[in-house]
């Protein structure tokens, strides 16, 4: 539409499954890659993206014609599909249900960034599902603990 300008960064969490420790070294890059393209491909700006095994970050410019909540569903639902159509896991992949989805302004966009290009030293200290509790508690988000992430399945 005509004179309508926008400027939407939104920086979305997601989890594997039980956050099993499924996303490899030897083809995450890829997956990124691929989220990537998902996301270009519905008009948004991809900023920065990085996982470590149980999780993944993206940072974008969000395109206002589709909601956020479409977004994701695409990006999780297209990309599990690759992981296993490609075989990249040994058993059947899937995204956790739910995401998190935190708005910032401009002035925020270089430290939201290297935040997420940090993401493998910040895991040295930092569990996950202490990391998303500080994102939502910094974001004034109330939560029920019944509906944080769902803790790992055990390995049998």
């Amino acid at each position: 539409m005509a004179n309508t300008y926008t400027q939407l960064y939104i920086h979305c969490v997601f989890a594997v499954k039980y956050r099993a420790a499924m996303l490899q070294p030897g083809w995450d890059e890829r997956l990124r890659l691929y989220i990537t393209a998902i996301v270009q491909n519905h008009k948004h700006k991809m900023i920065a993206i990085n996982n470590v095994s149980d999780h993944l970050h993206f940072f974008v410019g969000l395109n206002p014609n589709q909601s956020i909540s479409d977004m994701l569903r695409i990006v999780k639902g297209d990309s599990s599909e690759w992981i296993n159509n490609e075989k990249l896991t040994k058993r059947k992949f899937n995204w956790q249900d739910g995401y998190g989805a935190f708005s910032h302004s401009k002035s925020q966009v270089d430290a939201v960034v290297k935040y997420i290009q940090k993401q493998q030293e910040h895991h040295m200290k930092t569990t996950f599902i202490e990391e998303y509790k500080i994102m939502l508690k910094k974001s004034g988000i109330e939560y029920d603990e019944r509906y944080i992430f769902k803790l790992p399945v055990e390995e049998g």
